[in-house]
């Protein structure tokens, strides 16, 4: 078996682990948690008029979380994807594993973990099999991640992190600044300013910077963001998304 075929049967199985133990926990205990869904759906507007769209559903049970979607641009490319991830919480150690798969034949995979309490430190790694892939989190996959992070302030959540290829030797390097802030138990404020360096898809070394905000009220959410050399590339993309918790 390839490593396309077995990680295609990993995320089948756990989509299967899931919906068991949804039945499960529903047959046993009616007022016990049930599946969380969210439904994510994006406009992406580029400086070189190559727009795309894409849906995205999520569901969630406890730490599992399995995820199926599509992008499609205005030149034609268009990619499903499906995924998992596990993210047990041992207290001091917080690990998140994910499996990723996309039509035209792409594997992904990462580990990325909190290590510490209310202040805590970032790690993570990620890799591929290299075939094509339109990347919606526009950091680089084979990479390494490292920051640091903080919820010792009320009602708040800061981090500070870099994504840097480690694999490729494009130089390139993406580091965030992440603030959440819940005014009230109903809201929630996320804001990601980012600056990129690196060498670009047409051989060109670019820098540039991001800056995406979202909103939630209640089951309702919207994000937006302005970047520069998305994906690494010429374009400078602006994305637009709405979104319902169900």
């Amino acid at each position: 078996m390839d490593i396309y075929s077995l990680a295609k049967h990993t995320v089948y199985l756990a989509l299967f682990i899931i919906g068991s133990a949804q039945t499960s926990i529903a047959a046993s205990d009616d007022s016990s948690p049930k599946i969380k869904y969210k439904l994510t759906t994006s406009y992406y507007q580029a400086s070189d008029d190559n727009n795309a769209v894409d849906v995205n559903l999520r569901g969630s049970l406890d730490s599992h979380t399995a995820w199926v979607g599509e992008y499609g641009d205005r030149n034609g490319f268009r990619q499903l994807r499906t995924g998992y991830e596990y993210s047990p919480d041992y207290g001091f150690l917080r690990p998140t594993f994910s499996i990723q798969l996309a039509s035209k034949d792409f594997v992904g995979g990462s580990i990325s973990t909190e290590v510490g309490g209310d202040t805590f430190v970032i790690i993570g790694i990620g890799r591929t099999n290299l075939h094509d892939y339109y990347n919606l989190n526009f950091d680089p996959n084979d990479a390494i991640t490292f920051g640091i992070g903080t919820r010792a302030i009320e009602h708040q959540e800061l981090s500070v992190f870099q994504v840097f290829d480690d694999r490729l030797g494009t130089q390139q390097r993406i580091s965030h600044f992440v603030w959440r802030y819940r005014p009230t138990d109903s809201q929630r404020i996320t804001m990601d300013a980012s600056y990129k360096t690196g060498i670009d898809s047409d051989d060109v070394f670019i820098h540039g910077y991001c800056l995406s905000v979202d909103y939630s009220f209640n089951q309702l959410f919207a994000r937006v963001a302005r970047e520069q050399h998305a994906n690494f590339a010429s374009s400078d993309l602006t994305r637009f998304s709405i979104g319902l918790h169900f």
